[in-house]
């Protein structure tokens, strides 16, 4: 017989060692009893829980995305002023929880399964929404019909840092990178482009 609410704990750690070992390998080309066995359970109680690689992985991309939006959601709170809120959503996605080699690994192939699978995609499509909307609400007080086009650049510059750290060899540097784009920010609002 089950143990109760073994079930919330067993897919937790399953989504945890997922993330893991797509960091490990820098690939989807992870198998459900690598992930399993990391996790410390059997390769059939994950597909019991997931039913599939895919919906495990995108389990873990919502895990992830949980995580971020939380982090994203209290930097908000926490800031005062349009450039502070802008400045917050950026030290958001370079926090140390966030960027991580694992975490970045994840988001490389979460870009690539996109391209194939409408969950992926659909899932993707929210987060950048949520992205710009957040960005040109913390830029339209100072800038007004500016804030969509710079939003979407600092965006881009997330999103593009994203896939640099994964692509190469050395560790993320979140703090670096952050104040990279918050010069470039801080340029684009000073007149100049971003």
């Amino acid at each position: 017989m089950p143990k109760l609410g073994m079930e919330p704990i067993r897919r937790a750690s399953l989504i945890k060692a997922t993330i893991a070992e797509i960091g490990h390998a820098g690939t989807l080309e992870v198998t459900v009893s690598r992930i399993a066995k990391r996790a410390g359970m059997s390769s059939a109680l994950a597909h019991h829980y997931f039913g599939s690689k895919e919906a495990l992985f995108l389990a873990a991309m919502r895990h992830v995305l949980t995580l971020y939006g939380a982090e994203v959601r209290g930097a908000l709170a926490a800031a005062e002023g349009p450039e502070a809120r802008a400045r917050a959503v950026i030290r958001a996605s370079f926090s140390p929880a966030n960027f991580r080699r694992e975490v970045v690994a994840a988001w490389l192939n979460f870009y690539a399964l996109a391209q194939t699978r409408p969950e992926a995609r659909r899932l993707l499509r929210v987060y950048q929404r949520r992205l710009l909307s957040n960005l040109t609400d913390a830029l339209r007080p100072a800038q007004g019909p500016r804030a969509p086009g710079l939003a979407r650049q600092i965006a881009v510059m997330i999103d593009g840092t994203y896939l640099h750290a994964a692509l190469g060899s050395e560790a993320p540097d979140g703090a670096a990178t952050g104040a990279m784009i918050e010069a470039a920010l801080a340029q684009a609002l000073q007149g100049g482009d971003a």
